[in-house]
């Protein structure tokens, strides 16, 4: 293969077999060609293999592995410890990757050393399948684009879609790699890049088709539910809190899944902060749920504006930063 490829792909495969081909057809087009896949056959029962060796041998920057199935994150560290790559590259079996998808993210790392990780904008796939929540979850992320934007709504969701990423090798190796945890895998890694101080920015355009099935394992896997997310969230988000007490502004269910989410690791929490007159005035676990007028009290909480709509975690940005808070130092969105 000559020199050592720039970019290695860490391709993850468990019976793939009905969109494997079109997810390496789309990689061997790439305009960027100093690349190779690690492919990973974790176990399958289907064609996957025979596809894998298939492509193997007709394409000398294909390197298959196989393994019994140890599961995703086994099937990643294995990609990585086999990988060449200054910089590495993530892939699902059932995503198609856009020609220019591996030019675009190396020139965008090339022109911004300061930033460690990368991803693109996305367009779910096949569009007939794809709900209403689907395309507004779409819509958010892809206008997650400046590192500010990424940090800003870090705790909201995954701002950099995982089949979508791009990192340097250094940075990896300096957090460990993936973890196997209760939680997302991909999630946990772009968290414990930020906390270790990394800086994360994404390519705008829409360089992936993102597969959407009922049979993803974001759909199915307990580690990709709600409450996996928030218990995710809130392991991290103590790097912002510090010591302080929180407030949190939303009485709703994101705000008291929050509120209770952070009782249990310990973060005490001092006021419920809403709009509702039929809320104000009550307590909600023992805590005082107060008026918008009496937040003020609060300056000394770490805010956290805890509500579901994109449009009422805008609101309460203005109105706090309005106020003079500074986010994400006194407050941030979650969800």
């Amino acid at each position: 293969m000559g020199s050592l490829p720039r970019v290695s792909v860490l391709l993850p495969c468990r019976d793939a077999g009905t969109t494997l081909d079109a997810a390496l057809y789309s990689l061997s087009t790439q305009s960027f060609v100093s690349f190779e896949v690690l492919a990973i056959d974790d176990g399958s029962t289907d064609q996957t293999a025979g596809i894998l060796r298939a492509w193997e041998a007709r394409d000398a920057r294909v390197r298959v592995f196989s393994s019994d199935r140890r599961g995703l994150v086994s099937a990643l560290q294995m990609a990585a410890t086999h990988s060449r790559g200054a910089l590495l590259a993530r892939m699902d079996a059932d995503d198609i990757a856009h020609p220019h998808r591996f030019r675009e993210q190396v020139a965008f790392l090339d022109a911004n050393p300061a930033i460690a990780a990368c991803g693109t904008g996305v367009r779910y796939i096949p569009r007939e399948a794809v709900r209403v929540g689907a395309r507004r979850y779409e819509r958010w992320i892809n206008s997650v684009v400046s590192s500010d934007d990424i940090e800003r709504d870090l705790f909201v969701e995954c701002p950099i879609p995982h089949p979508t990423l791009i990192l340097r090798r250094s940075a990896f190796e300096s957090i460990g790699g993936y973890r196997d945890v209760e939680w997302p895998e991909d999630y946990d890694l772009i968290l414990r890049l930020w906390a270790s101080g990394h800086q994360l920015g994404k390519v705008p355009d829409v360089l992936l088709d993102w597969r959407e099935s009922a049979g993803r394992a974001s759909r199915t896997d307990a580690r990709y539910s709600e409450d996996a997310f928030r218990r995710c969230k809130i392991a991290y988000i103590g790097r912002r809190i510090g010591g302080r007490s929180v407030a949190v502004c939303g009485a709703g269910p994101v705000g008291k899944a929050f509120a209770r989410a952070l009782l249990r690791h310990g973060h005490p929490v001092a006021a419920f902060v809403d709009v509702d007159p039929r809320k104000i005035g009550q307590m909600v676990y023992e805590i005082p749920v107060v008026s918008m007028r009496e937040r003020d009290a609060y300056r000394d909480c770490y805010l956290l504006a805890a509500v579901g709509s994109d449009r009422g975690r805008a609101d309460i940005r203005a109105d706090l930063t309005t106020r003079g808070l500074v986010e994400p130092r006194d407050f941030c969105a979650v969800a």
